[in-house]
């Protein structure tokens, strides 16, 4: 196996079970938490005063380990079975433009950015904390979330949209009915704005609150779609998340069905099978539960065979 075949299986976690690669990704993870961790102590003044040289040398050093990882999967990813029908120039490129590939890059911008252009601190440890979206590389079920909302794009914009349509409408429509008694909170339409997203939202800070009986009828028109527009949005997140993992079972369920055509499960399959579940992001319990499933499912429709051997006579297991 050449050296970056094996970098890219070490880097890409394709071998989960291998110790390289377990002891590569704790240490990632550690290096990602505690930038976290440095990031919210450096917004402390008096501790950044009394350990600014530490703080510094520490983003030094994370960000040449992020930069030597992005460029290492780059390098590595025309190795990974989706790209081995390609040229390398193209894998890489394409490998480039994956989503998780765009984190990895957008966790070190914001530092070589920094070096050719002036900006607020304040807002450079906000960009940094992005390097916790590298995170879903390592938590199957972060991934999932991410696929839920890759898949369920479509229906999470319409959701949006009519969303933004009521807020518009609702701050239209108390305008028009509190703009006389309250000028100075309903003044315009953009100052109505910030009472129609407290009520739809059903937060109801109680800062703005209409006086006239038509805008308090209104208002509880209001809040009531409101409760059911917020929850619409968080309903197809949860019909996705349910439909995402029954197809990662299914996933797992062919693949073992696959490896018992032969009627044995050998080494090498159940080292494949425990790499998938931890890939899948399925518990031990919910994986037996397949396994045990398409084990009673191939007992259920296998064809009855002859009680007794057609040639000596006896009896058949």
């Amino acid at each position: 196996m050449n050296y970056r075949k094996r970098m890219a299986e070490v880097l890409e976690n394709e071998q989960s079970l291998d110790g390289q690669g377990r002891v590569l990704n704790l240490l990632l993870i550690l290096l990602i938490s505690l930038n976290v961790v440095a990031i919210f102590l450096e917004s402390v003044d008096s501790i950044y005063r009394e350990y600014q040289r530490l703080f510094m040398f520490f983003e030094l050093f994370s960000v040449g380990v992020f930069t030597i990882e992005y460029f290492a999967r780059v390098w590595s990813s025309i190795d990974l079975d989706s790209a081995k029908d390609k040229s390398p120039i193209v894998g890489r490129i394409k490998y480039m433009l994956t989503p998780i590939a765009l984190v990895d890059l957008i966790a070190i911008l914001p530092f070589y950015l920094s070096l050719y252009m002036s900006i607020d601190l304040r807002f450079l440890r906000v960009l940094r904390l992005l390097r916790l979206l590298k995170l879903a590389r390592y938590s199957p079920a972060l991934g999932a979330l991410l696929d839920v909302v890759r898949k369920e794009a479509d229906a999470l914009i319409a959701a949006i949209i009519v969303l933004l349509m009521m807020l518009v409408l609702a701050a239209a429509g108390i305008y028009l009915l509190e703009n006389e008694l309250q000028p100075d909170t309903f003044g315009s339409m953009p100052d109505s704005m910030w009472w129609a997203i407290v009520t739809l939202t059903t937060v109801g800070y109680g800062d703005v609150v209409p006086i006239t009986p038509l805008g308090k009828v209104f208002s509880g028109m209001v809040g009531l779609i409101g409760v059911g527009m917020i929850a619409l949005p968080a309903a197809i997140l949860a019909s996705g998340f349910a439909q995402n993992i029954q197809a990662r079972k299914q996933k797992y369920n062919q693949v073992i069905r696959t490896f018992l055509k032969d009627g044995v499960i050998d080494a090498e399959e159940r080292r494949q099978l425990e790499t998938l579940r931890q890939e899948l992001g399925l518990d031990t319990q919910e994986s037996m539960q397949v396994l045990h499933s398409v084990i009673q499912d191939i007992r259920h429709t296998r064809p009855s065979g002859p009680s007794e051997c057609p040639h000596c006579g006896k009896k058949l297991d």
